[in-house]
């Protein structure tokens, strides 16, 4: 294998897997140990610098850094290892800030000149127009509601996301006098088009819930009801009561939103009834434990198959029976042959999936749109075929979560801000990239490696009897501030990398001997697939690296396996020559402007 090239800022990026798994690239282990350091403004700003809405999801997110996180891959003893909390630990930052608008990025002293509209106030316009008010743009915000938020106002339930973090979060966007019209939906593209933008962003979301078209469903119309409209009409208080018995179809977040909405405005027995197995649903693992809390049973293998009624009143839902069936070496799902199931309800929820809704976008325009009748949008610049036009979050490739629509919004307005300079936008600017050494002493780090062997800690909810009786009251009370350091020393500080030396290497064995996880070994060169088996410890996860140093003087190779390594610096103090050093990785992801960055003090906490 060739020596690792260590200062491709791709290489230590994947070793912090939670970052590299979150799509906006939070720096997870360095806000981690503010929060422990209790310099909670600190995190904060270190995470409204890459995910823009820390308090929201601190609540919301779908947590795509949590499975990646290293913590669940060590502890071996444990029959369920779990990573670090890593959501809720953001939530700790957001609940104890304090005062940070003296931090963050100072309005534009004089605009450039430049027009840029967004159309829809969620997630991902909100983040277009975060990045580029600052820069001298005049930033417009369209949306058919009164308040922005998009999706994130109008279909998490209150009792997951109070409206007044939903206010505080989106008013440190609107601080920076974006041109706001809510309440004025854009009925045509070409239209809009004609006025003259610079550049528009599209963000408007997946605002379409599939319907099933069953039979009965016209006759019983009345009781069926949309997933995410209904979820809608909860949040403005449109709707404030069900029927006793309910059925939720469907078998991701936002059935689990539905149920739990339902329990609130008096359902007494809600079902959510799937289609497919209980661990093929799409929702998260979390929510589903959520619901099952509530009393909510969830049924699976059952299609529906006919809305029942009678004199035009819904009396329930007949379902086929299903299940897992192997064909041409591919399993599928079928009927299994029994008889049809029925279940009474009063009220129906459909929340089977969402879909992108596109009536208002002429197809005259010159804009290509896919077999799905979606827009061809490039995945890397978002940019349409019409080179001013660019789209983010579910309006760009279909229904995900806030940090994807965050995401994508950066990158927009990075191509965005490419495009109106007259430069290519397929030309990305790099990351923001350091390496510093936390060397304090001899045996002394800044940071703080002792590995916790506490298991994850759960959130303290408030008791079912007080939550069901009010959709508006949170039903997670987030971690108190010594909770939130606990949980926090769970951390592995995998930012804080092994950097090895080879001219100062003896071979000593010394870091072989100490290594609590058989991580590094000493031996001949081969291929990869050679040098994974003759490690001390077989490196049997291919999606990450081998660190492999040459230049030593017997001829062999340094070989690390960085699956599983603690970043405990054992290494580096066992080191009588210093070949090991503990040096902290941070990278600032790229944004518009190619490097603005909010007052984030950036030194790093001392001990955690």
């Amino acid at each position: 294998m060739k020596s690792t090239d260590i200062k491709n800022p791709d290489y230590f990026h994947k070793v912090v897997d939670c970052q590299w798994a979150c799509p906006a690239h939070t720096p997870v282990p360095e806000y981690i140990r503010l929060i422990a350091d209790q310099r909670y403004a600190d995190a904060y700003m270190i995470n409204w610098k890459s995910n823009v809405f820390p308090g929201i999801l601190g609540r919301t997110c779908d947590r795509p850094c949590e499975p990646a996180c290293r913590r669940g891959r060590v502890e071996e003893s444990q029959a369920k290892p779990e990573p670090v909390a890593i959501c809720r630990l953001k939530r700790v930052a957001a609940d104890n800030k304090g005062e940070i608008e003296s931090l963050l990025p100072p309005k534009a002293a004089t605009k450039n000149g430049k027009r840029v509209a967004c159309i829809g106030a969620g997630p991902a316009s909100l983040t277009v127009a975060r990045d580029l008010l600052p820069l001298g743009y005049e930033v417009h915000i369209f949306d058919g509601d009164k308040k922005g938020g998009g999706m994130i106002r109008t279909q998490i339930p209150r009792f997951r996301l109070p409206e007044s973090v939903i206010d505080e979060e989106v008013n440190y966007i609107l601080r920076y006098e974006p041109v706001t019209h809510f309440g004025e939906r854009v009925e045509s593209l070409k239209a809009f088009l004609a006025q003259g933008w610079d550049a528009v962003f599209v963000g408007t979301g997946a605002p379409r819930g599939r319907d099933l078209n069953l039979p009965g469903q016209k006759e019983a119309g009345k009781n069926i009801h949309i997933g995410i409209d209904w979820l809608s009409n909860v949040s403005f208080e449109h709707t404030d009561k069900i029927g006793k018995r309910v059925i939720v179809l469907g078998g991701g977040n936002t059935a689990m939103d539905c149920c739990r909405t339902s329990r609130r405005l008096g359902g007494e027995d809600v079902k959510v009834i799937v289609r497919s197995g209980f661990e093929e649903m799409k929702a998260s693992p979390w929510e589903k434990e959520d619901a099952q809390h509530e009393g909510i049973p969830i049924i699976n293998f059952l299609n529906p198959k006919e809305f029942t009624h009678e004199n035009g009143k819904l009396t329930g839902v007949l379902f086929t029976k299903m299940g897992w069936v192997e064909k041409d070496g591919k399993r599928k799902l079928e009927p299994t042959g029994e008889p049809d199931v029925h279940y009474e309800c009063d009220d129906v929820l459909m929340a089977v999936g969402q879909e992108n809704a596109f009536p208002w976008i002429e197809r005259d325009l010159g804009m290509t749109f896919d077999k799905w009748d979606v827009p061809v949008v490039d995945p890397v610049t978002m940019q349409s075929d019409i080179p001013n036009v660019f789209f983010g979050g579910d309006a760009a490739f279909g229904p995900k979560n806030i940090i994807w629509a965050v995401a994508h919004g950066h990158d927009a307005a990075v191509s965005i801000d490419l495009f109106l300079s007259k430069d290519d936008v397929k030309q990305r600017p790099p990351p923001g990239v350091s390496m510093m050494s936390t060397k304090m002493g001899i045996h002394e780090w800044a940071y703080d490696n002792d590995i916790s062997l506490d298991l994850r800690y759960k959130v303290p909810l408030v008791e079912p009897d007080v939550a069901l009786r009010n959709v508006k009251i949170e039903v997670e009370k987030g971690f108190d501030p010594l909770l939130g350091y606990k949980e926090a020393q769970r951390c592995l500080n995998c930012d804080v990398q092994t950097v090895f030396s080879a001219d100062l290497c003896i071979e000593c064995d010394a870091c072989v001997d100490i290594c609590p996880m058989d991580c590094i070994t000493f031996t001949d060169n081969g291929e990869e697939t050679d040098l994974r088996e003759r490690l001390n410890a077989p490196a049997m996860n291919l999606t990450q690296d081998i660190y492999v140093a040459d230049g030593l003087k017997t001829g062999r190779v340094m070989a690390k396996d960085e699956d599983v390594c603690l970043h405990c610096g054992l290494c580096a103090e066992r080191c009588p020559t210093g070949a090991w050093d503990m040096q902290q990785f941070y990278l600032d992801i790229t944004n518009a402007g190619c490097g603005a960055a909010p007052n984030a003090k950036r030194e790093p906490a001392p001990a955690k």
